[in-house]
């Protein structure tokens, strides 16, 4: 391995969930919509997006893994909402990848455990990853026509 790979330092949670906010906001606005990120950790959508002519509006949760990992969605499904979920890849070493998927379709795909009668809810890599859903972004259409 060579000293500046080995050196490199893997982003933490944060900075790994801004690469996929921001790498959606690009890819949004490649599209032709108006995209503006909303307060961050807060309930709720990540990204509003909005058609040239403001006649069309988009909800976006974002998801980021640093890895082809399983996404988790927390301890409830009740906070499945928006328009469209993006789930990004964003190994540090490599460009992002982005599956985008409609809300009762992370709702069909969510597995469940529990723990301690606690439980937790997740989407597998392999369920995630499908080619149906890799940069799907026709998905959510054009915001400049």
């Amino acid at each position: 391995m060579a000293p500046a790979e080995r050196d490199r330092v893997r982003p933490d949670n944060q900075i790994t969930g801004n690469i996929g906010l921001y790498f959606s906001c690009y890819k949004l606005s490649m599209l032709g919509w108006n995209v503006m990120p909303t307060s961050r950790n807060a309930r709720g959508v990540d990204i509003i997006a909005y058609s040239r002519d403001a006649t069309r509006f988009r909800g976006i949760q974002i998801k980021t893994t640093s890895k082809r990992n399983a996404v988790p969605l927390g301890n409830t499904l009740d906070k499945i909402m928006g328009d469209f979920w993006i789930v990004v890849n964003s190994a540090p070493d490599s460009h992002p990848s982005a599956y985008i998927f409609h809300p009762a379709e992370v709702l069909q795909f969510a597995n469940r455990n529990e723990k301690e009668g606690k439980p937790s809810y997740w989407l597998e890599y392999k369920t995630y990853s499908q080619a149906l859903y890799g940069e799907a972004w026709d998905r959510i259409g054009r915001g400049d026509i």
